[in-house]
């Protein structure tokens, strides 16, 4: 008879388990590369872009490159959240492959090194830092990670291609990393955005639950 409490309780067990949910992220032993292939093609479209964009600076110390680098962390946050970090892992590490084949064909050989080397470690730490907070607010997850992720980034690449060069690399990372951090916050729209429609990053497959 009493409906409202009825209801109130359905609500309130559906919220329960959307949580639980959240702090186990969805299995990704079914998914394959190819069922991914949203997220798959839109990391190697990033990846790519941002290795033909460095090429053409802004100023001094800033290329156009650093302003499409930073959406592969959305891609794989995206992945993250849709089906859980092993998924994530998948993706980054097509995104590894392309960095280093195409800087390989565009850059010498201690750049595409260090290219790879900053790529991987820093995917794998914002994924890692992203499952971590998943179960906080919606924002905290996909900006801590990308921020932290962004300094070692950084840090990587630039030391690992420039360290006893005579070229100014501290400079240029303060610059990069700047951008990489407002690009952080920004992105933080689009993957709002997405959030309803996960269900895109796997077609085929059930909608994702958040």
């Amino acid at each position: 008879m009493d409906s409202g409490a009825d209801i109130d309780g359905l609500s309130q067990s559906r919220c329960d388990n959307l949580a639980m949910q959240d702090l186990h992220p969805p299995s990704a032993r079914w998914l394959t590369l190819v069922t991914l292939w949203p997220a798959v093609l839109a990391m190697a479209v990033v990846v790519v872009a941002s290795n033909w964009l460095v090429q053409f600076p802004i100023n001094d110390w800033l290329t156009w490159g650093a302003f499409t680098y930073p959406v592969a962390f959305l891609v794989t946050d995206l992945t993250n959240r849709a089906v859980g970090p092993a998924a994530a892992r998948r993706v980054a590490w097509v995104g590894f492959a392309v960095a280093v084949a195409v800087s390989l064909l565009l850059a010498p050989w201690r750049i595409a090194l260090a290219s790879g080397v900053a790529f991987i470690v820093a995917q794998w730490l914002d994924i890692s830092a992203f499952n971590r907070l998943r179960a906080r607010s919606w924002w905290q997850a996909p900006l801590i990670g990308s921020v932290v992720a962004s300094v070692v980034d950084t840090l990587l690449f630039f030391s690992i291609a420039f360290a006893g060069t005579d070229l100014d690399w501290r400079m240029l990372a303060a610059g990069d990393l700047g951008i990489k951090w407002l690009m952080a916050l920004l992105l933080l729209a689009p993957y709002r955005a997405l959030l309803p429609r996960l269900g895109l990053w796997t077609p085929g497959e059930p909608s994702p639950r958040l």
